[in-house]
């Protein structure tokens, strides 16, 4: 497949509205986007996709109520377990970026492992967002690089661009070059700010539970036939 994104980032949202619609608990909702979770990382995987950033649990999801919440830790903890075999056949690099200091330690404990595990696989980058937020993540490169300078450890002069995406969780992945929503809202909602810059959005009315293979294709497919100029010119103009 020509022109394909290096690196897809998706907001997975529309769980708890799609249970809902079907007449069931919101934590099905979640369950069920367990296996869109698997249709995707499955199809980078074949597609040759370097990354997929997936926004598992935003800073802001901890307002949710706490039955909720426990059963999306819960269910974070299986997919670590669960999804190893998987992971491991395909090839795929598990990275999580967003802080640790508010997850339950048996989820931690199991992240590590599956991290560990897949550490030296070649294949596409499987990177989940859990407890992240944007703007935390840019103002933390910040106070760090403020901390540089007042040390003199750091010149000021020497702060750019390159330098800010180094600091940056997603350091030493490509650019995102397209974003996935599912739910319908046209909103970034507090996801890698920085790394959307350029980013190519697409969006559907479908939940994430209704995120099958067909429609990861027609976004593909539709980024295929962007004109990406960067705030410059197309070749034709």
């Amino acid at each position: 497949m020509a022109d394909l994104p290096k690196h897809i980032a998706i907001i997975m949202d529309g769980n708890g509205r799609w249970a809902e619609a079907q007449g069931l608990p919101r934590i099905e909702g979640h369950r069920r986007g367990v296996d869109s979770v698997r249709m995707v990382s499955e199809m980078a995987s074949e597609l040759g996709i370097e990354a997929i950033t997936l926004y598992c649990l935003s800073s802001e999801n901890w307002k949710r109520p706490q039955p909720e919440l426990d059963f999306l830790m819960h269910l974070l903890e299986q997919y670590l377990v669960e999804e190893r075999r998987l992971i491991m056949e395909q090839g795929l690099r598990l990275k999580v970026i967003g802080r640790r200091d508010r997850l339950p330690e048996s989820v931690i404990t199991e992240m590590d492992k599956t991290l560990q595990m897949s550490a030296e696989n070649q294949g596409t980058a499987l990177v989940l967002a859990i407890d992240y937020g944007g703007r935390d993540e840019i103002t933390k490169v910040v106070r760090e690089l403020a901390r540089e300078v007042a040390d003199g450890k750091l010149a000021e002069e020497k702060i750019d661009e390159e330098l800010v995406s180094s600091r940056l969780y997603t350091a030493g992945l490509p650019e995102v070059d397209l974003m996935i929503r599912t739910g319908g809202d046209f909103r970034v909602s507090n996801f890698l700010l920085w790394q959307l810059s350029y980013a190519e959005l697409w969006v559907t009315e479908s939940c994430w539970p209704d995120f099958k293979r067909e429609l990861f294709l027609s976004a593909i497919d539709d980024y295929a036939t962007r004109q990406r100029r960067f705030g410059g010119l197309s070749v034709n103009q």
